[in-house]
């Protein structure tokens, strides 16, 4: 049997659809939440454990501590899938050999990279690479009537997304930034499976971020819902289908433009002005469980396939689906939760930090506005438990 190896922040969901798969599997992962499935192959960094805090992620986590506590597996493996959190860039070239997806990512992860590759033929933000903050500064002065955030070149999920504003007073920290034209508007995204002179947009979702729930300049990654409707959207849109198709067409040329293989994310933000082109992301997306969800696949079949150049037919969606990930209000120990639709549970006891992700919400239903209901209760319910088991009350 041949060998699977899944590498990257937390492997929990794909694991499911890798062991319904003939492979045998290997996980390395950052995170190990309860409901992780526990294989006989397996590497984690964070030990959850009773009175211990799970930390902060932006200040623990480095993609070369997995590759380097994994090489072992990297050795041994036939296939390895790269998710969220490690680039294949971080592989040897004798290991990108492995990798079932993309290998050649430069252009597309670096962000100033792509904004030059498709700037004068995409509608896309402007933006700058900066050195230091002060520099950024000097280029505001000269753009009085824009409003700029600053993000790392590389990098993904929102982290370390700050508006440029007078107050703002932040170090580098010898990590290269990118200065970009903020677009106020709609997060949107889609899902693009490809192999080589095949294309096809599989969803196109609303894509939500901190911002859609708490208007605080908080750009990290909240979740999805799909497929994309006039009530998915959440917003008076008139035309959405053209909206839809436009995503659609857009997503496959960029999927073309750079030879990108198995599954992919583009993500945009929708304004009066248009759809404006924000990222690519060359992996398998957060939407994975909401695809499976909704359109009833192996997710991970689907990418596997594409990459070896097999064809695999996408059913039509028979349910909506909402992913939703809470994180955590206060500083919180965890108590057993008994909800049949939360995931990325952490282990009873260990303590969660304010601010960082406590779990995940996902669910399904035809009727949109039921789905809406059900994931807005859990997630009072969820907010409730986490002031409930409140750490250091004042």
């Amino acid at each position: 049997m041949e060998k699977l190896l899944l590498i990257g922040i937390d492997t929990r969901s794909m694991l499911n659809s890798a062991l319904k798969l003939d492979y045998d599997i290997y996980s390395a992962s950052y995170f190990s939440t309860s409901d992780t499935p526990q294989i006989k192959n397996q590497k984690i960094i964070l030990k959850e454990s009773e009175d211990e805090s799970c930390g902060v992620f932006e200040e623990e986590f480095n993609s070369k501590t997995i590759i380097d506590m994994s090489q072992d597996y990297i050795d041994e493996v036939d296939y390895i899938i790269p998710i969220s959190g490690v680039s294949p860039s971080d592989f040897s070239k004798k290991d990108q050999k492995k990798i079932l997806g993309n290998t050649d990512v430069t252009n597309v992860e670096n962000k100033f990279e792509f904004y030059k590759k498709i700037k004068d033929e995409f509608l896309t933000p402007m933006t700058f690479h900066i050195t230091d903050i002060d520099e950024a500064f000097e280029i505001n002065e000269n753009y009085t009537d824009t409003q700029f955030i600053l993000k790392p070149l590389q990098g993904n999920g929102g982290y370390n997304v700050n508006l440029l504003n007078n107050d703002t007073n932040i170090e580098l920290n010898n990590i290269e930034f990118i200065m970009q034209e903020h677009i106020s508007g709609i997060n949107l995204s889609s899902s693009v499976l490809a192999k080589r002179n095949w294309t096809k947009t599989i969803t196109n979702s609303r894509l939500l971020t901190m911002n859609d729930f708490e208007k605080k300049n908080d750009f990290r990654y909240v979740g999805n819902i799909l497929p994309l409707t006039s009530e998915s959207i959440m917003s008076k849109i008139k035309n959405i289908n053209h909206i839809t198709e436009e995503m659609k067409t857009t997503s496959q040329n960029l999927v073309e433009k750079f030879n990108l293989t198995g599954s992919n994310g583009v993500d945009y933000i929708l304004n009066e002005n248009g759809l404006y082109v924000i990222e690519i992301n060359p992996r398998i997306q957060g939407t994975f469980e909401c695809v499976e969800k909704s359109f009833g696949i192996n997710m991970l079949d689907a990418h596997i396939r594409t990459c070896i150049g097999e064809n695999f037919e996408m059913p039509k969606a028979k349910y909506y689906s909402f992913k939703k990930i809470i994180y955590s209000p206060t500083r919180m120990k965890y108590a057993d939760l008994n909800l049949d639709n939360i995931y990325d549970l952490p282990h009873i006891g260990s303590i969660t930090e304010k601010d960082e992700p406590l779990l995940t919400i996902i669910d399904k239903d035809t009727d949109f506005k039921k789905l809406f209901k059900k994931v807005e209760i859990t997630s009072e319910i969820v907010n409730k438990l986490s002031i409930r088991y409140q750490l250091d009350k004042e």
